[in-house]
């Protein structure tokens, strides 16, 4: 689903991503994980084509990201509050994404449903005026609303309270099981629960990828 090549990128002479190759598949959750610095956001950017490598590149089914956006139709991501438009509420902002892809505003709902579950409190005012967490939930259900093939979450359980992480992880559970030809690929400090969620685990590094241990 995933394939990189001979991708590297630097910033002022220092190298924050070194990947010679790097295969990522359909049915899997792939946790990613290194401190602060490592490279992981960087890395979900260029796969994403919202940074440009130096060298090297990334395919999405085949796709060179960097010279289509055919990519885009089967992609649902969420990084940051940059991907939200905060003078709209979760309403309208879930109606914008839906309307991305030709969905009327009841199919959007439709759409959103599901994740009903994620979005339990978050109120239907200004994104501005909702907490991070309750931002961070609508930017998650935003981001797997048009069952995407490829899905890329950095740092989803972050400002998350303890049963609105546990909701997420049964989410994407069920996610990926209702969506067997689906990858999702997420970042987190937290080794323990990317143990408990993800099929495979690689730790970053210096910019390099290496395979996490269960030791």
């Amino acid at each position: 689903m995933i394939k990189v090549e001979n991708l590297k990128k630097s910033y002022s002479g220092r190298t924050v991503v070194d990947i010679p190759s790097l295969t990522l598949k359909g049915g899997e959750i792939v946790g990613l994980t290194g401190r602060n610095g490592a490279g992981k956001t960087t890395l979900l950017r260029l796969i994403l084509a919202l940074t440009k490598a130096d060298t090297g590149c990334v395919l999405s089914d085949g796709i060179n990201v960097a010279r289509s956006e055919r990519w885009k139709d089967f992609t649902g991501a969420f990084l940051d509050d940059s991907f939200l438009l905060d003078f709209l509420t979760p309403t309208e902002y879930f109606r914008f994404i839906g309307r991305l892809t030709g969905l009327s505003p009841s199919a959007s709902e439709g759409c959103v449903a599901p994740y009903a579950s994620l979005l339990e409190g978050v109120d239907d005012v200004l994104l501005r005026h909702l907490s991070a967490g309750c931002r961070q939930r609508t930017g998650l259900v935003a981001a797997l609303m048009r069952s995407p093939r490829v899905v890329i979450l950095d740092e989803p359980f972050t400002y998350l309270d303890a049963p609105s992480c546990e909701t997420l992880t049964e989410l994407l559970r069920a996610y990926i099981a209702a969506h067997p030809e689906a990858l999702i690929l997420l970042t987190s400090h937290d080794a323990g629960l990317l143990s408990r969620l993800c099929t495979r685990r690689l730790v970053m590094e210096d910019g390099r990828l290496s395979t996490a241990s269960d030791r």
